[in-house]
């Protein structure tokens, strides 16, 4: 069988990486960002991607698929952002989906599937109207819909929960939960069951899904083994003045590392609190959510602390790739903030493979099960 898609802010490909790893195939994709395409097509090469703006994309432009999936942008969802809703001028490119997601289904060749993916402050953008309106125009094609909320932090040791909705024509026994019967769980956190109760008039197949995994490695199994004398190691005095611009709590951490016979990796983000520069430390093992180089705050910085030394440098693309779960075969050959740019504005790859193995395989096998039924 023969599972095709269409990946609409199709970046640098992770979502192609994650289904194809599933069994899925692509035949289209689009986005608007020449960076992310140059790193795309350095991997899978340049066919069938349409580089340019979603909303000069036509609905007969995109092929008969079985799933159209779109990570469309989260600037105006996100708690980083200014909260404009979907009535942002990025974040609201989703109309720009599903206007096409409606021609498509005028013409007749409505996808069997749709998936979207964006950040849980999705959820709850301007009061949950933001959500519930694309939950209703999904509804308004035909789709019922399910809505889980995913951790990378399952899967690779970078915490980055991201909301996905799985959109499905017709009915399905995997979809077997009622709205007023779900109960929090790791895929559906409180705020999420909340906003299902609520909404309970929607069209909703909700799925029962399995325990997601525990992950098994630490930010220390993915880091590149750098030489003492490369230049990415930050000299002593700018070592000091990162340690001079955190908290006692967060530089306690640190020093009690360094007195470790052990190497402990932590990450450092610098953010802005009362008008001052901070640097805040993680030290669980798990890195913060990577983000794009847009702003002060946006690298992470590594720590490596133990056996006397405290030593500090930038995280490199590679280890931005391999927080995605990019296998090292995908080449990096542009510049460090394009890299930076491409993986940290992506989706986890093996978040997007748990997807299609526990949802989206099973559900269009049914779709293919029940044309066949119906043809004999």
């Amino acid at each position: 069988m023969d599972r095709t898609f269409a990946d609409f802010f199709a970046g640098i490909g992770l979502v192609r990486l994650g289904l194809e790893a599933q069994g899925w195939h692509s035949l289209w994709a689009n986005d608007i960002d020449p960076g992310k395409f140059a790193m795309y097509a350095a991997h899978f090469g340049p066919d069938h991607y349409r580089l340019d703006d979603i909303r000069n994309v036509q609905p007969g432009e995109v092929p008969d698929v079985d799933l159209a999936h779109a990570s469309f942008p989260c600037v105006d969802l996100s708690l980083a952002g200014e909260r404009a809703g979907l009535k942002g001028r990025e974040s609201g490119l989703i109309w720009e989906f599903i206007r096409i997601l409606r021609g498509m289904a005028q013409q007749g060749r409505a996808p069997k599937l749709v998936t979207l993916e964006n950040v849980a402050g999705w959820i709850t953008s301007r009061g949950g109207s933001d959500f519930r309106a694309v939950l209703e125009a999904l509804n308004s094609l035909g789709y019922v819909c399910d809505a889980v909320v995913l951790d990378a932090a399952w899967f690779v040791p970078q915490s980055r929960p991201r909301v996905f909705v799985v959109a499905h024509l017709g009915d399905h026994p995997l979809m077997s939960q009622r709205p007023l019967d779900v109960e929090p769980s790791r895929v559906r956190p409180p705020k999420l069951v909340e906003f299902i109760r609520a909404h309970s008039d929607l069209a909703w197949g909700l799925i029962a899904y399995p325990e997601p995994p525990q992950l098994g490695l630490r930010l220390e199994d993915i880091l590149e083994d750098l030489p003492e004398d490369h230049d990415a190691w930050w000299p002593e005095e700018r070592v000091a003045y990162l340690l001079g611009q955190m908290k006692p709590q967060h530089l306690g951490l640190v020093e009690a590392a360094a007195k470790s016979d052990d190497l402990l990796a932590m990450t450092v983000y610098r953010r802005m609190r009362n008008g001052r520069s901070m640097a805040e430390v993680r030290a669980d093992g798990i890195a913060g959510c990577l983000r794009t180089p847009r702003g002060g705050s946006s690298r992470q910085i590594l720590v490596i602390a133990g056996r006397g030394r405290i030593r500090v440098r930038l995280m490199t693309a590679r280890e931005y790739a391999r927080l995605q779960g990019v296998p090292d075969t995908y080449p990096i050959d542009v510049p460090y903030n394009q890299a930076l740019w491409g993986f940290g504005d992506a989706v986890c790859v093996p978040v997007v493979e748990w997807l299609a193995e526990h949802a989206l395989n099973p559900l269009v096998a049914s779709q293919y099960a029940s044309s066949v039924a119906a043809s004999c």
